[in-house]
């Protein structure tokens, strides 16, 4: 069983591509689901939103929903909206956001690898997203959304894939959030040998974003295992859809944090209370952290920056040396008691891709009383806690761009 290998994806028909591909399945709610599906009968939303075709207010984990999804999905495919590919391909994947551009490769990631801690992930699940990736999975005999992966740089894979991208793409489309998302078909038997052969003698991938759904695809392999009593392990079951970048192409934003008060303090206390452990100064602009171990605070309507001090610092340690980490241990749970990010509804997230203007106005409406903008997670960081079997705090990394679901399909019956 191979680390990756090729399989016959279930694509948008020619010229259907920019009805069918959506945002990715949690990005966006049910309410925004169907505003943004009004005159789109062929969005994949109405596969992994289905709820969106119910009555409002249906229950999204109703299983409903799982049954309308599976019937909007069938639907599609008898209408020709999605056509299988007759044979096995990889497919060359690229996302341009502005200048930035990543060339991936979508494969088939092998389960048993991602059992194995071969496929390494960096973050723990939720049980309730997970259970609901499962039903969609079985509800649909099919992957429909990828997982994202990356592999450390390889001049080979790279080369292939810039070969590969010179040609005129199989698809090309545009989507509403201004993310360019390009397609090639790789059907040619040699490039598909070696990059089949070159992962395989990789050490490892790494789960950069899509936890849930490789988790899910996990247990819908167990469950059909041992349901299949002619069971080879060769199966599509075995396998989960995945788009698989080189890390040095990635691009991750700041995740930052707010915090809705102040845990007793008055602001001049808190201020006191951080100077034991990070050096202060205010600032007359917003701060956006140009290097690691450095932090940006609005408070009071000022802002702040924050250096914490290097003996603070646990520099062995891939976790504890991480900047959410010695943010939530020097000063969030110490000073604002927060103590359960993952639980705790004292504190938000808010993406960077929502830039510090977004942080002021939550402070400045009353409803956060602090805010904290942090330098990005370098993704050497990310690959250095999932080397270590390690997770990373909850929160730690916003990758930009995102991957569209609807692309490419993996059907596993």
């Amino acid at each position: 069983m191979t680390l990756i290998r090729p399989f016959a994806g279930l694509r948008p028909a020619v010229n259907s591509a920019d009805a069918v591909i959506a945002p990715p399945y949690d990005v966006l709610n049910s309410s925004e689901a169907r505003a943004q599906c009004v005159g789109k009968p062929w969005s994949f939303l109405h596969v992994f939103k289905a709820e969106i075709d119910l009555p409002e207010n249906t229950d999204p984990y109703d299983a409903a929903v799982y049954k309308k999804s599976a019937e909007n999905f069938s639907r599609m495919i008898a209408e020709g909206v999605l056509v299988q590919d007759q044979s096995p391909c990889y497919y060359g994947y690229r996302l341009k956001m502005g200048e930035h551009v990543q060339t991936g490769i979508a494969a088939a990631a092998s389960v048993a690898a991602y059992d194995a801690e071969r496929i390494k992930k960096h973050e723990f699940t939720r049980p309730a997203k997970e259970d609901d990736r499962v039903r969609q999975i079985d509800a649909l005999s099919a992957q429909t959304g990828p997982v994202f992966l990356v592999y450390r740089a390889n001049q080979i894979v790279d080369g292939i894939l810039a070969d590969v991208a010179a040609g005129t793409p199989d698809m090309d489309v545009t989507a509403d959030s201004g993310v360019q998302h390009s397609l090639w078909v790789i059907r040619n038997e040699a490039q598909i040998a070696t990059i089949t052969e070159t992962f395989e003698a990789m050490d490892a991938l790494y789960v950069a974003d899509g936890h849930h759904r490789s988790a899910a695809a996990s247990r819908v392999a167990a469950a059909r295992k041992v349901a299949n009593p002619a069971h080879t392990g060769d199966e599509a079951y075995n396998y989960f859809l995945s788009v698989i970048f080189p890390h040095d192409q990635m691009f991750i934003l700041d995740y930052n944090r707010v915090i809705r008060d102040l845990n007793g303090l008055s602001a001049n206390a808190l201020l006191a209370r951080i100077g034991e452990s990070f050096d202060v100064e205010i600032s007359d602009e917003p701060v956006h952290p140009e290097r690691a171990t450095t932090f940006g605070m609005y408070l009071d309507g000022s802002w702040y920056a924050l250096s914490i001090r290097d003996e603070l610092i646990p520099q062995h340690d891939p976790v504890a040396r991480l900047d959410v980490s010695l943010l939530a241990d020097n000063l969030i749970e110490p000073l604002l008691g927060i103590s359960d990010p993952r639980r705790d509804a004292r504190i938000d997230f808010v993406g960077g891709i929502r830039g510090l203007a977004e942080l002021e106005k939550r402070v400045n409406s009353g409803e956060m009383a602090v805010a904290f903008s942090m330098f990005a997670t370098s993704m050497d960081d990310l690959m250095a806690v999932a080397d270590s079997g390690n997770v990373m705090p909850p929160k730690s990394t916003w990758f930009e761009p995102k991957l569209a679901d609807g692309v490419v399909s993996h059907l596993i019956d």
